[in-house]
C-alpha cells in the first residue's frame, strides 16, 4: 500500500495550492446548491407548464422551493407563482414526497401542498403570478388531496393532529419511553430527526428501516372543502372514488405501472413477464393497452422498439391514440430515450434520444408532462445540471425552456466526461462516467471511484457526497461505476462489484491514465459495503472513505426488535442470521470479523441516525490509528442539510488529496484533521505487513 507522499512539504503545498487556485474548477459548494426541478403539469389547454424549483442554501442550512408558470412557447419568461416551503421529504433523508400540483380545470390556478409555517397545508397559487393564499387551515398537516372535476370542491386527507403529535411525543418525554418493535434503536429517541419541518420524535413504520413520525399511523380522516364559501365537512366513508373506476380490470395483470386515459376510458400497463431472482431492476416489461368494455382483452405493443426493452415510464399522449415511454438503458448510465407507440397502426416512433436523463434529473422513476404537441422535461447529463426542455412530440425537436443553473453549466463545459465501457476477464458488461484529471503534465494521475449509480448530473455519487467534478479539477481522476443486476447472494455480488472495479483499473492503467497503486473509493449504502469489501478483499484500493454502515453482530441487535421484516431482508440479500447460527457468512462479509484485514486509512462521515451501528468495527479501528469518524446531527441515511453536505465533499477532497497526493490545505481550521491523519500515516508506515487480502 502506498502511503501520503511528501505530508506536509511547504513547497508541494504551495505548488499544489497555486495549481488549485489556477484551475477553471468546479467548487463543492457549486455542487452542494444545484437547483433541482420537478412537479411538472401541463395546464388544461396545453399552452403553460407549471414546476417546482428547490434551491438548497448553504448560508441558510435550508432549501427553498418555489412555483413557477411558464408558456410552452417560450414566448415569455416563467413566472414566480407561489412559494413551496420547506420540501416536504421522507425519512430516508434525501426523497421528496410529491406536492400534488393539480391545475384548476379554467387554468387560472394552481394546488399543491406546501410546507409553510410550520404546518402542510393545500395552497392555491393564481396561475398569473398575482397572489397565492392557503386553502385549508387544518389543526393536521394535510397528507394528500383531490379537485373536483368541476373545480368547485376538494378533498383532501388528514392524520392525528400536530398538537396530538406534540403532547405524544412530550408524554413520552415525561413518562419514559416504551421500547418495542417500532423504535429505531441506534439513533437519539426523542425528537431526533427533522421531518415536516421540526424536529421530530420517529418511529418504524411499514418495515424495519423507514422511519416515520409518531403517530403516523393514525387513519386517514377525509374532508371536503367548498372552494367558493370555505365551509368544511366530513366525508363519511373514506376516500372519494378514484378518477378512474377501472382499478379491477387491471388488478389481474399485476401491473407495474399504469397510466389512465380518462377521455377514452383505457389504461396503458406495463407488465414484468419475467421472475427476477436478483438485485437491482428488473428485465423484461410488456406494453399494452387495455380498453373499455367487458371481455376487452389487452393489445400489446409488438414494435422491436418496444419489445425486450427496460421501458420505466408511460403516459398518454393528450388527444391521441399514443402512449409516450421511456426506455432507461442500465448498460449507458441510465441513459435515457423517449418514444410514442400508435396504439391503432402498431408503429413506434422514437422522439429524442439522450445520453442523461429526461424525467427529473434526479432519479430514474418519473415521467415528463405532457400536452398534445410537446413534451416538457427535465433533463439532466454528466455535463449538464437539470434543465427545463421542451421536446416537440412530432419533430424531436429540444428548446431549453428554463435553467436555474446556467452558471454551473459553463463551468462544467470545461470538465471532460467520458462514458466508459469494458469488460472484466469472465466477460463481464460494465459502465460508467469516467471524469479525467486536469494535469500539466501527462503522467498518470491517482484515481477516486465510486460504486453503485451513476445516472443523470452525477454531482457526487449516491448521496452527492465525493466531488466527482472537483476531484478531476484537482488533478485525481474520478470514476463513477453503475452496479448492474446482480444475484441475491451476497458474496457473488459482491465479488462482481470486485471484478468491475478491479478491472476499471486496470483498463485505466493500461492507458497510461492512472497510478494502479494509487486509488481511493468511497460509496453509501450498498456502496458501502463494496468499499468495505474491497478493504478486506483487495490490494488495489489504497484508502476509503463510508457513509452508511456495514452490518456487524451490533448492528443485528440494535435492529433485530424489528421483527420478521429485517430477519427476512437479512437472509434473503445477505444469507444472514443470527451471528451463532450462520458464523461463517457473518465472517465472510462483516468488517467486525476482518478487522485485521483492513491495512488502508477509512474516513467514515455517518449520520447520526445510524453512527451507533457501527461502533464495533469503527472503535476498533478509530484506536488502532485506522479510521477516523464523524457524525453528523439530525441526518438520515442520505444527509440533506446544506452545510452537511458541503462539510462532508470538502473533508472527501481533503481526505484523497492527502492519501493520493500527500496535500494539505494550510487553512489553521483544518490543521486538527491534519494532525490525526498523519499520525495514521505514521502507524501504517510502521505497522508490521499482517494478513493480506486474498
Amino acid at each position: 500500500m502506498k502511503r501520503a507522499r511528501c505530508l506536509g512539504a511547504p513547497a508541494v503545498a504551495a505548488l499544489l495550492l497555486s495549481a488549485a487556485a489556477n484551475a477553471q474548477g468546479v467548487s463543492p459548494r457549486q455542487l452542494v446548491e444545484v437547483a433541482d426541478l420537478g412537479e411538472l403539469a401541463v395546464s388544461p389547454d396545453g399552452s403553460r407548464v407549471a414546476f417546482r424549483l428547490q434551491q438548497p442554501s448553504v448560508e441558510r442550512n435550508t432549501h427553498d422551493t418555489t412555483w413557477y408558470v411558464q408558456p410552452l412557447d417560450a414566448s415569455t419568461p416563467a413566472r414566480r407563482v407561489g412559494e413551496g416551503g420547506q420540501p416536504l421529504r421522507e425519512s430516508d433523508g434525501a426523497s421528496l414526497a410529491p406536492a400534488g400540483v393539480t391545475w384548476s380545470p379554467d387554468g387560472r390556478f394552481l394546488y399543491y401542498r406546501a410546507l409553510l409555517d410550520g404546518r402542510v397545508a393545500v395552497w392555491r397559487a393564481r396561475a398569473d403570478g398575482s397572489g397565492a393564499r392557503a386553502v385549508t387551515r387544518d389543526a393536521a398537516d394535510v397528507r394528500g388531496f383531490r379537485l373536483a372535476a368541476d373545480g368547485r370542491s376538494l378533498h383532501y386527507r388528514v392524520g392525528a393532529t400536530r398538537q396530538q403529535v406534540r403532547d405524544a411525543e412530550q408524554a413520552e418525554y415525561d413518562n419514559g419511553i416504551h421500547i418495542d418493535a417500532t423504535v429505531a434503536l441506534g439513533q437519539p429517541l426523542y425528537r431526533s430527526g427533522r421531518l415536516d419541518g421540526r424536529a421530530a420524535t420517529q418511529r418504524l413504520h411499514g418495515g424495519d428501516v423507514i422511519r416515520s413520525p409518531l403517530l403516523a399511523g393514525a387513519a386517514d380522516r377525509w374532508r371536503a372543502l367548498d372552494l367558493a364559501t370555505g365551509n368544511t365537512r366530513e366525508v363519511s366513508g373514506g376516500a372519494p372514488p378514484p378518477v378512474s373506476p377501472a382499478h379491477a380490470r387491471v388488478a389481474p395483470f399485476k401491473a407495474w405501472k399504469l397510466a389512465w386515459d380518462a377521455h377514452a376510458a383505457r389504461v396503458a400497463m406495463l407488465v414484468h413477464v419475467t421472475e427476477w431472482q436478483g438485485v437491482g431492476p428488473r428485465p423484461e416489461v410488456a406494453l399494452s393497452v387495455l380498453a373499455a368494455g367487458k371481455g376487452a382483452r389487452p393489445v400489446q405493443c409488438r414494435d422491436p422498439l418496444c419489445t425486450g426493452k427496460p421501458i420505466t415510464a408511460i403516459q398518454w399522449r393528450p388527444g391521441h391514440d399514443e402512449v409516450l415511454f421511456t426506455v432507461t438503458d442500465a448498460d449507458d448510465s441510465q441513459a435515457q430515450s423517449i418514444f410514442r407507440w400508435n396504439v391503432a397502426s402498431g408503429r413506434v416512433l422514437p422522439v429524442v434520444r439522450t445520453s442523461g436523463l429526461m424525467n427529473g434529473g434526479r432519479g430514474v422513476p418519473g415521467t415528463c408532462a405532457a400536452s398534445a404537441a410537446a413534451l416538457v422535461c427535465v433533463a439532466a447529463d454528466a455535463r449538464h445540471p437539470p434543465r427545463l426542455e421542451r421536446v416537440d412530440l412530432d419533430s424531436g425537436d429540444r428548446r431549453v425552456l428554463f435553467d436555474p443553473n446556467a452558471a454551473l453549466t459553463a463551468d462544467m463545459a470545461s470538465v471532460p466526461v467520458q462514458r466508459l465501457h469494458w469488460q472484466d476477464a469472465a466477460g463481464r458488461r460494465f459502465n460508467g462516467l469516467y471524469f479525467p484529471a486536469r494535469r500539466a503534465a501527462r503522467e498518470p494521475a491517482p484515481l477516486f471511484l465510486t460504486y453503485y449509480r451513476c445516472s443523470g448530473f452525477v454531482r457526487g455519487g449516491v448521496g452527492d457526497e465525493w466531488p466527482l467534478a472537483t476531484l478531476a479539477g484537482h488533478g485525481i481522476s474520478a470514476l463513477c461505476i453503475n452496479a448492474p443486476p446482480s444475484v441475491l447472494d451476497a458474496v457473488t455480488r459482491f465479488e462482481i462489484g470486485r471484478s468491475a472495479i478491479e478491472s476499471a483499473i486496470a483498463l485505466l492503467s493500461s492507458r497510461g491514465e492512472i497510478e494502479p497503486g494509487n486509488v481511493g473509493m468511497g460509496g453509501l449504502s450498498y456502496g458501502t459495503e463494496v468499499t468495505l469489501w474491497m478493504a478486506m478483499h483487495s490490494h488495489t484500493v489504497s484508502a476509503a472513505s463510508v457513509s452508511s454502515i456495514a452490518f456487524s453482530p451490533l448492528a443485528y441487535t440494535l435492529m433485530s426488535l424489528s421483527g420478521e421484516p429485517f430477519f427476512s431482508r437479512l437472509r434473503t440479500y445477505w444469507q444472514l442470521g443470527d451471528p451463532a447460527a450462520t458464523p461463517a457468512q457473518w465472517k465472510r462479509l462483516s468488517p467486525a470479523f476482518n478487522l485485521d484485514r483492513i491495512h488502508i486509512p477509512v474516513l467514515m462521515q455517518l449520520p447520526e441516525q445510524e453512527y451507533l451501528h457501527t461502533l464495533d468495527y469503527a472503535v476498533p479501528l478509530i484506536r488502532d490509528r485506522r479510521a477516523d469518524l464523524y457524525v453528523y446531527p439530525n441526518e438520515a441515511h442520505q444527509k440533506f442539510q446544506p452545510r452537511h453536505k458541503l462539510a462532508v465533499y470538502e473533508r472527501n477532497l481533503d481526505w484523497f488529496r492527502f492519501w493520493l497526493q500527500g496535500f494539505e490545505d494550510p487553512k489553521p481550521a483544518k490543521a486538527g484533521q491534519y494532525a490525526r491523519w498523519r499520525m495514521m500515516a505514521d502507524r501504517r508506515g510502521a505497522a508490521s505487513p499482517g494478513q493480506a487480502p486474498d
